[in-house]
């Protein structure tokens, strides 16, 4: 199924299911770029999708997804690159680069799965990784209102779900090479995950919620 299809479906569902408010995604470039978001629950992509009007994706999906009958389809959709999150996927990462080179819409999640405390986990460094070496400048996207639990109840009730997908704004992150990379990688995603953090509510900030780059980030 072609990806305007499936785009399709996945508004006319998400108009009946839930009130989806998408704020400041004018902020979005033409090019290359990451959108970097929270991971809150298996609705999270397709609020993204909802949100986004460009084809040029770039998605990395869970493997195990590979054969679901929707989460499947929309992934086949976007010619997503299947990953496996219990090991270092070398090959997956090739892949993400080399479609990298050619140009498109990166779409990821840097905490790296969903969030089982509904609130932001400490972040993974692939997203660094990868805005460091593409030089593919970031959108953080807040994500609140997709937690499972939530729009599992909703449903129940026949309620439609309250979501809302925030951008922050764009920025660039540099990785220098040889000695300090490491750190410099850990504190370039702990940037993402605060950018993300500071359009958040409190409540959502998780493992972040304390850190003074949130407050400082908020105050701009």
């Amino acid at each position: 199924m072609k990806y305007k299809t499936i785009r399709s479906l996945v508004r006319f569902v998400m108009n009946i299911i839930a009130d989806v408010e998408v704020v400041g995604m004018d902020k979005l470039p033409q090019g290359n770029v990451i959108l970097a978001a929270n991971h809150l629950g298996r609705l999270d992509t397709a609020v993204l999708i909802y949100a986004l009007e460009r084809e040029d994706l770039i998605m990395a999906v869970a493997e195990k997804y590979k054969d679901h009958p929707i989460f499947g389809a929309i992934g086949r959709s976007v010619n997503a690159i299947w990953l496996n999150r219990f090991e270092a996927d070398f090959a997956a990462l090739r892949e993400i680069l080399a479609r990298m080179q050619k140009g498109g819409l990166m779409v990821i999640a840097p905490e790296g799965t969903r969030s089982k405390t509904e609130s932001l986990q400490e972040g993974k460094m692939g997203a660094a990784f990868l805005a460091g070496k593409s030089g593919y400048p970031v959108l953080p996207i807040a994500l609140t209102g997709t937690e499972d639990r939530g729009i599992i109840s909703n449903l129940k009730r026949f309620r439609r779900s309250k979501i809302k997908a925030v951008a922050g704004e764009l920025f660039y992150i540099e990785i220098p090479k040889g000695q300090g990379r490491e750190e410099a990688m850990r504190n370039a995603t702990d940037e993402i995950m605060c950018q993300i953090a500071a359009k958040l509510p409190e409540s959502y900030r998780g493992f972040y919620k304390d850190y003074p780059r949130v407050r400082e980030l908020e105050q701009k």
